[in-house]
């Protein structure tokens, strides 16, 4: 059909869909097609502007797929255009001037692109403008080579800029649609626009429609109520195991919802929305968007709690789950959520950032506030990030630890965040993974904030939501918790304002220590937490003055023990494997590690001390039967004394141990010798069998 009948159909079908076959997919593709190929600028613009209005088209619209394929129309002609005039450049033996290269249809590239943009006129919304000049951006823009002249490019990225402020402005109407198509194209164009024109952007007036499209529009994350509709479909089926069927209408919305154009581009989204916190002008839109997504992850928390699938913990979800849900559904709903979570955590990377610059949000009576709910948010997403290791997530770390930082410089309002997040069952272990995994939160904040809270909240409430762990045992599935309960019992007593605490709390400790390694308690853990015990009771702690002998009983503690202990070798730590996945491990026994452990006594120990232990562990790393774990713990030995952990005097006992007082045959060969004082210079003779 000649390209002219061709356009006729197509307007007169623009205007009116009594033709079922006449779908927004059929008319935009052979819309397309004609303008690549209509001769006259005049009708291009014409069948532009038809489209921008078309009732066939938004009478009935598909959400954003229908904006995806709107801007996917203009995209690509764009590409189609360009493909042809390179082609065309390429086949000339002089190449011919930007503005008159023959293109499709016989019009000239800067022809037809201005007819295109003449047709963005008062006749249709500004929203929908941005398709067509945002379509034509990224069509020529992302090829290799761009066949766009510097000014008609400078015109497109003033175009799509003035049309994006204006579409601003109209979205204040509350056109939801029109907010989400704003989304979308600024998504996919703004790394074709330029600096100089990213400057001119409303970032006042972004900022909102960002933040709303992405947390709380249909079209991106529900405002998390997506979780909801799970617990319905959650049904229990026989030998006392449940199931979520693939077939649930709950799973289907996930599945759609994770396919719809801002979900599948999320990643983007999330850094667009941080560029335009860094470059709002008005510093307060900061503190609603910190609202808003504390009150997203709040409901994410309150939905998924809502759940039967909350009640499982991760450990056990083989015994009570269905393969069907551990195999397809289950792992589709975390990777929604964990796509949640990097957003979040995206944004409040740069809500901190702004903080640290911000003279306004730097202040104290603004600065605090943001540091809570930045905290408040990240323990409402813990039960997503704590599955996933939020550890090796480097934005979550510089988020976590800043916003602690900031916080702890107001003591009052830490005292008060610690006590908003407490434990809901102080003293007791619950029963709820979801309530276990938000006490691993509050245990792991809170040891970041002993040396500022008042004694009473120590020993009253961080003391008080440790000891139950530190007695509990016999589920390895829970080390994590354990661990953290007992930094938080480091942490108080190494506090210079509890003194009086350790006193008190110390011999229970020490007996809960010893109970849990080495089933509940790795090496790794025991070591740290028995040096730090070891130097909490050493000058100068105040601990030291009421409790000299207490460094020496510690040191006996772990040398009984060291003696009577098992030489099988114990299980890696879960996080030394993964610290150093590719350096040999060497197994050691209870016995080793004990003997490492008094190792990392030593530096701490007052100096008639180091010289009394000294050559009892030199003694003790010999009893050790396997020669790789005797061969480890010499290693550690020799680190210990030429590393630095040592101040001036301690070294220079160890050094006179080492070579004039038998450590060195102790400590390599199991021999110990004894030396009689000499004059200086004089020659020691070893036997008959020596020449001197």
């Amino acid at each position: 059909m000649p390209a002219d009948r061709l356009l006729s159909t197509l307007l007169r079908s623009l205007q009116t869909y009594t033709d079922q076959q006449d779908t927004p997919s059929r008319l935009l593709s052979t819309a397309a097609t004609l303008l690549t190929t209509l001769t006259n600028p005049l009708n291009t613009t014409l069948l532009t502007r038809q489209l921008l209005t078309a009732p066939a088209l938004w009478e009935r619209p598909d959400g954003l797929r229908l904006c995806l394929r709107f801007t996917g129309v203009f995209h690509s002609a764009a590409v189609i255009i360009a493909n042809h005039h390179l082609a065309v450049h390429e086949n000339r033996a002089e190449p011919p001037k930007l503005g008159y290269a023959s293109i499709g249809g016989g019009l000239s590239l800067e022809e037809w692109v201005r007819a295109v943009v003449k047709s963005a006129d008062d006749n249709s919304s500004r929203w929908k403008h941005l398709m067509v000049l945002g379509g034509l951006l990224i069509g020529f823009e992302s090829q290799e080579h761009s066949m766009l002249s510097n000014s008609l490019r400078s015109t497109l990225n003033k175009a799509l800029i003035q049309a994006t402020n204006l579409a601003l402005e109209e979205s204040r109407g509350g056109e939801e649609l029109g907010a989400q198509c704003i989304t979308l194209v600024l998504n996919h164009s703004f790394q074709y626009i330029s600096d100089s024109e990213r400057a001119r952007l409303n970032y006042d007036f972004l900022l909102p429609v960002l933040v709303g499209t992405t947390f709380f529009s249909s079209e991106g994350l529900q405002s998390a109520y997506f979780i909801g509709a799970i617990d319905l479909d959650v049904v229990e089926v026989s030998g006392n195991k449940f199931n979520w069927p693939e077939t649930s209408s709950s799973y289907q919305q996930i599945q759609r919802m994770v396919s719809r154009p801002l979900f599948t581009s999320m990643g983007p989204l999330s850094r667009l929305i941080a560029h335009a916190v860094e470059h709002v002008r008005d510093s307060w839109l900061i503190q609603t968007l910190v609202d808003d997504i504390n009150n997203f992850a709040k409901a994410l928390t309150t939905q998924w709690r809502q759940n039967k699938l909350s009640e499982i913990d991760i450990s056990e979800e083989a015994v009570f789950l269905l393969e069907e849900t551990t195999k397809t559904t289950l792992p589709g709903l975390w990777k929604a959520l964990q796509t949640a979570l990097f957003s979040t955590v995206i944004v409040l990377r740069a809500v901190i950032g702004r903080v640290l610059g911000d003279r306004i949000l730097a202040a104290d009576g603004v600065a605090p506030i943001l540091a809570t709910q930045t905290l408040h948010t990240l323990r409402n997403l813990y039960f997503i990030s704590s599955r996933f290791g939020s550890s090796s997530f480097s934005q979550y770390i510089f988020v976590y630890l800043t916003a602690m930082d900031i916080l702890s410089q107001y003591h009052i309002q830490s005292d008060a965040f610690i006590k908003d997040i407490r434990p809901m069952a102080l003293g007791n272990i619950p029963k709820n993974p979801l309530d276990r995994c938000l006490d691993l939160y509050f245990l792991n904040t809170a040891e970041h904030f002993t040396l500022v809270l008042p004694q009473s909240t120590n020993e009253n409430l961080l003391v008080a939501a440790a000891t139950p762990y530190l007695a509990a045992g016999g589920n390895n599935h829970l080390l994590p918790i354990f661990e953290a309960a007992h930094s938080v019992m480091l942490a108080v007593l190494s506090a210079p304002q509890s003194a009086e605490i350790t006193a008190r709390h110390l011999p229970f400790y020490v007996d809960a220590l010893f109970k849990m390694f080495p089933d509940n308690l790795s090496s790794r853990q025991f070591r740290l937490a028995f040096k730090t015990l070891v130097r909490v009771a050493t000058p100068p702690s105040p601990l030291s003055v009421s409790q000299p002998d207490l460094p020496a009983i510690l040191l006996e503690l772990v040398h009984h023990r060291a003696l009577h202990a098992t030489t099988i070798p114990l299980k890696p730590d879960a996080a030394l494997a993964a610290n150093l996945p590719e350096d040999p491990y060497t197994p050691l026994s209870e016995q080793a590690v004990l003997a490492l452990t008094l190792i990392d006594a030593l530096p701490f120990l007052s100096l008639h001390l180091l010289e009394e232990w000294l050559p009892v562990t030199g003694e003790l790393i010999n009893s050790i039967p396997p020669e790789e774990m005797k061969q480890a713990c010499r290693e550690r030995f020799w680190e210990m004394l030429i590393s630095g952990e040592m101040d001036a005097e301690r070294s220079q006992i160890c050094v006179a141990w080492w070579t004039t007082q038998g450590g060195r045959e102790l400590v390599l060969f199991g021999e110990q010798k004894s030396y009689v004082p000499i004059m200086s210079g004089a020659l020691l003779c070893q036997g008959r069998e020596s020449k001197l």
